[in-house]
Parts: C-alpha cells; structure tokens; sequence
C-alpha cells in the first residue's frame, strides 16, 4: 500500500508532488518533541514540510492533509508540552513513545537530564495527556564489563515503582551491536566495554522482569525482537499500533476505515465484534518489527542528546553542527 499522492502548491509558487500520510512518525532518526518541537509546529500549520531521503539526498514532500494520528518519540518531550493545547486543538490523534533509561552513572545519555527530572516530566506528561498515550521505553538495554544484569534490573524496578498508574505498557530492546554498524562504531568510539546480549541472557532477563511486573501489571513488550518470549507475559510490540489506535481513537471514523476497522452490531442472537481487515505491516522496517507503515518525518545526524549508543548519528559532532545549523534558520522546510 502507497500513500495518497497530492499536487503541493509552495510558497514560491511551484507545484510539487507530495505525500499524504494517515500516520506520521515524529521521530525514529531524531528527538523532534525535545529539539524541534517549533519546527514541527510551523511546518503543521504550513501543510507541509520536505523531508531528505537519507540514501539519495533527494527531497520528498509530505502533506499534512490526511494525516489523523501522529506518534512521537522522545528522551526529553518537556519543551513540546508547552505546547499540549496547541497539540489538543491541531492534532486529530497523538501518543508518545517516551524513553526514560537511567545511564546516568555512565553518562551514556550525556544532554539527557537526569533520571528524577524525567521521571517527573514523565509524570506530568501522563497527567495531562493520559497514561495510555505515553508508553514507557526502555531502549535499550546495555550490558557491560560495569553494568550487569543485577544492576540494570535494580534500575528499571526503581523507575517502574515510579511510573505506576501513569503508564500501561513498558517496552523493551537489547541494544543490537552487529545490527548497527553506526551503534558498533560509536560505542567502540567512547570505549563502552559492551556486552553482547545471548539468547540465554534474554531469557533470564525476561523471566526476572516479568516478576518485578507483578507489582507494576504493565503490558510487557519487546521491540523488533526475534526471541520468543511469550511464556513470560512478554508480546512483540507494534510501536506505531493499530490496536492502541482502535482502542484510543474509535471515534475517528477515517483513521478507522484506514485501519480497515469494521463493527459488527450486537443484536438479540450475538455479541457486537470489531475485526480489522487489512494488514498494515510496515515492510520499510525490519523483519521483526511489529509497526504498521507510518511516515517517518526525521532526520539522521540531529539529535544532539549525544547518546553513545545511538544508531541515527555517525557522529556527535556532525549531530551538534547539523543542530546549530538548525537553530540559524527555525522556518526551514526540512530540519537538516
């Protein structure tokens, strides 16, 4: 399935062809929400923005017209939540994908802030919007020479003792090295003494959060992650999530007819069943993604949290200057 296609008028008056997405990705390659949340908001109230393809560096338009979902991720969303009216009165249907790891002894996240700040913008960010449309990630998990399996479970209980009753759903990632040649390199690069994730080490770590979920009864899910683990409560999560959506915008009749939502009344003989009938798998992704397709408006080489795991940056440096650049001229139409 393609996207609509629409005739995109400029301001300098030139026509161009231009995507029409029913569900925006705001953002896999970067953090929109914390770095260009006015950028977004300008580029909504514009129609349009243009995004580069980051394999060809050939321009592609996308148009807001269709759109009725957008889902964003984000380490740090406080800044955009100044703008949560203005996302309530524009915005047809959102949630947040909010990653909240505590790396702050290794400073792994160098320009996130720290994990007690984030808890509480976590917290606020829940109030307002609702526990269901902010989804806890933690992503992802890193084992090291320092860091074990002890150590990161004594972390992740102390945040999710916190973060019951604002959230429904933790999701999860072994940070994949061989995958990620960028994540590989970055890592060696900031001499991280990593250890690779065994099929047996993911299994023990699942068995022993799914105990510590008993206190918490989060839905429990792994994020494009081949390993079955099911009989520890543990699902292999959709991101970008047709089942969230029916279950949180049924009343948008056109995001639901997208979604190939259909309602069959009860009556006297037999219960009322909503069944989907197509299949949105995003085959843009990897194999064990579970996403529908969505279009991603982001860019590679522009998050300047300076993570060192990160698989969106070749480098810090070349994220800081694109950001700078950025900061020099907010009203562009594409963030890089």
């Amino acid at each position: 399935m393609q996207w609509a296609k629409e005739k995109l008028v400029l301001k300098d008056g030139t026509t161009v062809d231009a995507q029409a997405p029913m569900i925006v990705s705001a953002s896999r390659a970067t953090d929109i929400p914390a770095f260009y949340s006015e950028w977004f908001i300008k580029r909504w109230e514009d129609g349009y923005l243009k995004w580069i393809n980051p394999f060809n560096g050939q321009p592609l338009y996308v148009s807001f017209k269709n759109t009725r979902c957008v889902v964003f991720w984000s380490k740090n969303p406080k800044v955009m939540m100044k703008h949560l009216d203005w996302l309530e009165q524009n915005i047809p249907n959102y949630y947040f994908q909010f990653s909240l790891n505590d790396y702050d002894f290794e400073k792994y996240e160098a320009k996130v802030p720290s994990v007690a700040q984030r808890i509480e913008t976590f917290k606020e960010l829940s109030n307002k919007v609702g526990s269901k449309k902010v989804i806890w990630r933690y992503d992802p998990l890193i084992l090291t020479q320092t860091l074990d399996m002890d150590e990161l479970l004594k972390r992740i209980q102390r945040i999710g003792n916190e973060l019951k009753g604002y959230t429904e759903k933790l999701v999860f990632s072994f940070v994949d090295i061989g995958m990620y040649k960028k994540v590989e390199s970055n890592l060696k690069k900031e001499q991280v003494p990593y250890i690779e994730w065994t099929s047996e080490l993911m299994d023990t770590f699942a068995k022993r959060l799914s105990e510590l979920n008993e206190r918490w009864h989060f839905q429990l899910g792994t994020c494009s992650e081949k390993i079955d683990l099911d009989k520890y409560g543990i699902i292999h999560n959709k991101c970008i999530d047709d089942d969230l959506m029916m279950d949180l915008f049924d009343h948008d009749t056109a995001l639901m007819e997208f979604l190939g939502v259909e309602t069959t009344p009860a009556d006297l003989f037999s219960d009322g069943k909503v069944t989907k009938t197509k299949s949105l798998k995003d085959k843009g992704q990897r194999e064990d993604c579970g996403c529908i397709m969505s279009k991603d408006i982001g860019a590679y080489n522009t998050c300047p949290h300076e993570c060192n795991y990160c698989y969106a940056n070749t480098s810090k440096e070349v994220a800081k200057q694109n950001y700078q650049k950025y900061l020099g001229d907010k009203d562009k139409e594409s963030i890089v």
